[in-house]
C-alpha cells in the first residue's frame, strides 16, 4: 500500500522537512480560519492545537462524562492493578486520525485528539499536522500534554493507535511519552459486553445504541478522512477538515462517556438501569471468568428472569448449571438442567445422566436420561456432524451403563 510520502509525491507535493515549501500566505482558508485554536511552540517547532472543554455536568447522551464509579472491577478485568489506584486525572483519552489504516512506517497520524480531566472539566486538545514537516512538533506537543498522565484510554488503541504512534516517535528519535503507562483499551470490553446483543461494536455504533448519543450532520465517515486530508495538502482548503476535527473530538468524548458507563455496569451489575437480559448475562460471564462465582450465579439468574432469545438461553442455562455444580448447589443445578432438557437442550440430558451415575449412584436413572438424550438427538435438526458427536458419546455412555446393570 502506498505510503503518505508516495501519495504526496503523486500530488506534486515534495516531502521531507527541508524540501517542503513554505506555506502560501495567500491561502484563503487556512486551518485557523476554520477552527479556533493556537499555534503553540514546542521544542521541535510550532503546532496548531484546537481545544474544547466540557463541564462536570456534561452528559454524552445518557452517560455522564465524569466517572461516577470506581475502577476496581475494570482493573480486575484488565488485569492491571494500576488502573484501580490511579485518580481519573491521571488518565488520558486518545484517538488518532491517520493517512491510512494499514499502519507501518508509511502511515502518519495527522490529527491526534487527547482528553484529560482537570479542575472538574474534561479538556480536549487536538494536535494537527498542517504538513508532514510538522510531524516532530505534533509528537512533541502530544508528549507535553501527556507529561503528567499515567494511563491511556483508547478504543482499539492497543492494536492500532499506540503501535502507530510508537513507530512515529521511534522514526524521529523522540522518547515515547506513554511507554510506561497503563493502557485500557475499551474495544475488547465492548466485545465482551455486547457481542450477543448488538450487530456491531464500533465506537460510533456503541455511541448511538448504548450511550444514545447520535452525531450531528458534521460527522464525516472514517473511510473518507484520509482523502479529505490529501485534498487539504494539495489545495490548502481547510474547510472540509472541520468535519474531521468533529469526528475525532466525538471519538475522544465518547470514550470518556463509555468508560463512565461501563465502569458503572461492572461496579453495580444489578443496577435497575441494565434492562437487557443479554447485558446481564454478559456481565455474569465476565464475573464468572474473574472467579466471583456467587455474583455470577445471581447475575445468570437475573438475566434469565429478564428474558433472552432461545439461542442464548441454552448457553446461559448451561453455564449457570455448571457454575451451580462447582459451587456445590446441586438442587439448583438439577432444576436448571431439567428446565433446559424440557426445551430440548441435549447437554442438559447428559448432565443429568452424569449426575445420577456419579453423584447418586443411580444407574437406572442415568440410563433413562441417556436414552432420552439419544431420542432427542434423533429427532433434532442439528447438523450431521453435531448429531454424530452426541450419538458417539451417548452410545458409549449407554453401553457402559447397561454393562453396570448387567453386573
Amino acid at each position: 500500500m502506498a505510503s503518505l510520502a508516495d501519495k504526496l509525491k503523486s500530488l506534486g507535493v515534495k516531502v521531507g522537512a527541508r524540501e517542503i515549501p513554505a506555506r502560501k500566505t495567500e491561502e484563503r482558508f487556512p486551518i485557523d480560519s476554520v477552527l479556533s485554536g493556537s499555534f503553540v511552540p514546542t521544542a521541535l517547532g510550532e503546532i496548531f492545537i484546537h481545544e474544547e472543554r466540557f463541564g462536570a455536568d456534561y452528559h454524552h447522551g445518557l452517560a455522564p462524562i465524569q466517572l461516577q464509579a470506581s475502577l476496581n472491577m475494570m482493573s480486575a478485568w484488565a488485569a492491571d492493578e494500576r488502573l484501580r489506584d490511579l485518580p481519573i486525572e491521571a488518565f488520558a483519552f486518545l484517538d488518532t486520525e491517520t493517512s491510512g489504516l494499514a499502519g507501518g512506517t508509511g502511515t502518519y497520524a495527522f490529527l491526534i485528539g487527547a482528553g484529560r480531566f482537570a479542575n472538574g472539566e474534561f479538556v480536549l486538545q487536538q494536535f494537527f499536522m498542517r504538513d508532514p514537516a510538522e510531524e516532530p512538533a505534533l509528537l512533541e506537543g502530544l508528549g507535553d500534554f501527556l507529561a503528567s498522565a499515567k494511563a491511556l484510554v483508547t478504543f482499539n488503541g492497543k492494536a492500532f493507535d499506540a503501535p502507530l504512534l510508537i513507530t512515529r516517535y521511534t522514526l524521529h528519535n523522540i522518547p515515547v511519552p506513554f511507554k510506561e503507562f497503563a493502557h485500557l483499551d475499551l474495544l475488547p470490553l465492548a466485545r465482551r459486553l455486547w457481542h450477543d446483543r448488538l450487530e456491531s461494536r464500533t465506537l460510533k455504533y456503541l455511541e448511538e445504541n448504548i450511550l444514545l448519543a447520535p452525531r450531528t450532520m458534521e460527522e464525516v465517515p472514517g473511510y473518507e478522512i484520509p482523502y479529505i486530508y490529501f485534498d487539504y495538502l494539495r489545495d490548502g482548503d481547510a474547510r472540509p477538515m472541520k468535519g474531521v476535527f468533529y469526528h475525532n473530538a466525538m471519538d475522544v468524548v465518547a470514550m470518556a462517556a463509555l468508560l463512565s458507563h461501563t465502569a458503572k455496569m461492572l461496579e453495580d451489575p444489578f443496577h435497575e438501569g441494565i434492562e437487557y437480559g443479554l447485558d446481564v448475562i454478559a456481565l455474569a460471564k465476565l464475573y464468572e471468568d474473574l472467579g466471583q462465582r456467587d455474583t455470577a450465579a445471581r447475575l445468570f439468574e437475573r438475566g434469565l428472569e429478564k428474558g433472552i432469545n432461545e439461542e442464548n438461553f441454552g448457553e446461559a442455562v448451561r453455564r449457570l448449571s455448571v457454575l451451580q455444580k462447582r459451587r456445590g448447589d446441586f438442587d439448583e443445578a438439577i432444576r436448571l438442567w431439567e428446565e433446559a432438557a424440557g426445551q430440548g437442550h441435549i447437554y442438559a440430558f447428559v448432565e443429568l445422566a452424569k449426575y445420577y451415575e456419579h453423584k447418586k449412584r443411580d444407574v437406572k436413572s442415568a440410563l433413562k436420561w441417556t436414552k432420552s438424550a439419544q431420542k432427542q438427538v434423533e429427532k433434532s435438526e442439528l447438523p450431521v456432524y453435531i448429531q454424530k458427536h452426541w450419538m458417539d458419546e451417548l452410545t458409549h455412555r449407554r453401553q457402559r451403563l447397561e454393562g453396570k446393570l448387567g453386573k
